[in-house]
């Protein structure tokens, strides 16, 4: 039903409205339309039964102090307090783990040396998603499988179903995993950070027990013989992947086409073991043989040695040899001779030095002063042959440079400061012969590479073809050399001077206004004469009013002969 409260002046209130007996048409505006296959919503501008809205009879100023009006002066104050933003688990517990040490004790069946054995482990707790992962330290010539024991996923708790959390985790407990009893002894700072600031009361840490196997080892064992001066087995533990390095020279200078080679000396203190390797430097012309002399031990002294024996075919068993190389005969700055050949010790590395400090204090270990060998072909000046004519001098010259020859290279920052920049003058042919006098030419400087272009103008009735007389080429002054090339340049291109291009002299006559403008742009790289010479002929033009054309064409003062 509608309501024509507004006729009667009377307030929108129960009792103060009067329905219209008049009105007939009641329907609703339409609010939804199509517009290309989408449904789109619309405010509607009239009420029902074409009624005029309340919102569209508002003057402006109450529709400005309805939509600037704020709640809090209906409903009160709002509270100022910040609600914090919201942070997932995995975002704010991202990277976050809980590390635990932890042991566990395995049987030794069937070993009447030992009963079990304690392995130490790493716990590992994924705060971001309850996941765990248990790792065995790494144990060098332990000779057991270890290393990642169980991948990261979550653990089950009991028979319900149920895993694992971190307040379940404590130090001085039992953790029961797929049957394996974990024992927690301890944990890092981290770790008990984060379980004292959620209100967990750790337990004392406990030591880790040592592995009786290797509480045996410690013992020495009963000997009933004579033990011997040197422990194979104490050396390979205490040894092992320690190597003393030497650099040396190899004089091999009687052999022929000999020569001093540097080498590297290994000596592996894990089996007194001596290798050599060869020093290979690039264009050498040598072959790239890596080993000059293969890891073996060099007897030093052999008992009862046959001097009339070859000792090429001698078959030198550990038996027959009295002594071996050891650290105490490798000093630097001594010759020493294994397998024949001398080898001439001059440094060594840091661990080397440290070593000797250490075990051997008596020996100088001072590194020696070796001149190096310089390579006569690298301090040998490259001469570049003589220019044949053929292609430009940059193109000629990389040739002499790389077998493939490659393009020279071009200043692009340059090419593209400059495109379509041309400096024009006008120029005659300086000759002896009487037909060349009235021959006139357009001289094109181009700014983008510094190449000259010549164009004739053609003349009726001389006899002479007009057009193209130079393409773009860069020019060589006369007195430029191979080595040092000098090009023509605007410096060199002054009004009444003779330019010599190829054995072919020219005169400048005139130039174009934007060779002025140019050459003011750059005056400081400019000789004054250069630039005077065109600021006065271009002057007189000025005065004769004759200017020359703005847009960078040439105007030319036809001259006769």
């Amino acid at each position: 039903m509608s309501w024509n409260w507004n006729s009667h002046g009377l307030p929108f209130l129960p009792g103060y409205s009067f329905p219209d007996i008049t009105k007939e048409s009641f329907h609703r505006p339409q609010t939804l339309g199509y517009r290309n296959g989408y449904a789109l919503p619309h405010h509607p501008r009239v009420g029902i039964g074409q009624d005029p809205l309340v919102s569209t009879q508002l003057k402006q100023q109450e529709n400005t102090e309805l939509s600037f009006d704020t709640a809090h002066l209906t409903y009160g104050s709002i509270s100022n307090d910040q609600y914090q933003e919201f942070v997932p688990a995995h975002v704010a517990l991202d990277k976050k783990v809980l590390c635990f040490f932890a042991y566990f004790e395995e049987a030794i069946l069937y070993s009447p040396e030992e009963e079990r054995r304690v392995r130490p482990v790493v716990i590992y707790y994924h705060l971001e998603d309850d996941t765990m992962s248990i790792v065995e330290p790494m144990v060098e010539n332990s000779g057991i499988t270890q290393g990642k024991r169980l991948k990261r996923q979550r653990l089950p708790k009991n028979e319900r179903g149920d895993h694992y959390q971190w307040k379940d985790l404590n130090l001085g407990m039992d953790l029961t995993v797929f049957g394996v009893k974990y024992r927690i002894t301890q944990c890092d700072a981290f770790t008990k950070e984060f379980l004292e600031s959620e209100g967990i009361v750790l337990n004392d840490p406990e030591p880790t027990p040592e592995d009786p196997y290797i509480k045996r080892r410690r013992k020495p064992l009963p000997a009933f013989t004579t033990p011997s001066e040197s422990d194979s087995k104490h050396q390979f533990f205490t040894m092992d992947c320690k190597v003393l390095r030497f650099f040396a020279l190899w004089d091999d200078s009687d052999t022929l086409y000999g020569d001093t080679r540097p080498v590297i000396l290994h000596f592996y203190l894990v089996n007194n073991t001596v290798e050599i390797r060869e020093v290979h430097e690039p264009n050498s012309g040598r072959d790239l043989f890596p080993v000059l002399m293969r890891r073996q031990k060099l007897p030093k002294k052999i008992k009862n040695k046959a001097e009339s024996f070859p000792s090429c075919v001698l078959e030198v068993s550990s038996e027959e040899v009295q002594e071996f190389y050891s650290p105490k005969d490798f000093q630097l700055g001594q010759v020493v001779t294994l397998l024949g050949r001398r080898f001439l010790l001059y440094d060594c590395d840091g661990f080397t030095k440290d070593y000797y400090q250490k075990n051997h204090p008596d020996m100088d270990m001072t590194a020696l002063e070796v001149p190096k060998k310089t390579d006569g072909l690298q301090d040998r000046k490259k001469e570049i042959p003589p220019y044949n004519g053929f292609g430009s001098l940059e193109d000629s010259l990389q040739n002499c440079l790389s077998l493939i020859p490659e393009r020279p290279k071009k200043n692009l920052i340059k090419m593209l400061e400059n495109d379509h920049r041309v400096l024009r003058y006008s120029a005659r042919l300086d000759s002896q012969n009487p037909t060349d006098e009235g021959r006139r030419f357009i001289l094109s400087y181009f700014l983008s590479n510094d190449m000259i272009s010549i164009f004739e103008k053609p003349t009726r009735n001389s006899g002479i073809i007009g057009g193209k007389f130079l393409e773009k080429t860069r020019v060589p002054k006369p007195s430029s050399t191979l080595e040092n090339p000098e090009f023509l340049s605007p410096a060199d291109f002054s009004i009444g001077s003779t330019v010599e291009i190829f054995s072919h002299r020219f005169v400048l006559t005139d130039a174009d206004r934007y060779v002025l403008k140019y050459l003011e742009s750059i005056s400081s790289q400019i000789p004054p004469q250069t630039l005077e010479s065109v600021r006065q002929k271009l002057g007189v033009e000025v005065e004769n009013n004759q200017p020359a054309d703005q847009s960078g064409g040439l105007n030319i003062i036809e001259e006769t002969p």
